[in-house]
């Protein structure tokens, strides 16, 4: 497990260094998480020890959410202050959301029933 731990580090090490090199405005652990992920397509399958390690953190990500919501609670003046930019792009971005994930579901069932030999 600890070796597992280990990848998953190194990884989200990895993207906080390309993040920091390139100057992307991504977060260093989402492109980690992309590397990660990449490697996993070109293994073909998840190791299981790699699986434990996930699942080990899967049940304690509750308590990841914690520092996050401090973070808004002690900077809560400037949520005031920019309830409007941030109401919209809460708006738009949901909007924007449902309507891609309904496009991909619509052709993903067109492509599922061309594969079967029904009518699309």
């Amino acid at each position: 497990m600890l070796g597992s731990l280990t990848i998953i580090l190194v990884c989200q090490l990895l993207g906080e260094i390309i993040t920091r090199l390139t100057g992307l405005p991504v977060p260093g652990p989402v492109i980690g998480m992309l590397l990660l992920f990449c490697g996993l397509l070109l293994k073909q399958n998840l190791p299981s020890e790699l699986e434990g390690a996930a699942n080990s953190l899967h049940r304690y990500l509750a308590l990841l959410f914690v520092p996050a919501g401090v973070g808004v609670i002690t900077n809560l003046d400037l949520l005031v202050r920019s309830w409007l930019p941030l109401g919209g792009a809460i708006l738009i971005g949901t909007a924007v959301t449902i309507a891609v994930t309904g496009q991909v579901m619509q052709r993903a069932n067109r492509h599922n029933q061309q594969n079967e030999g029904g009518t699309p």
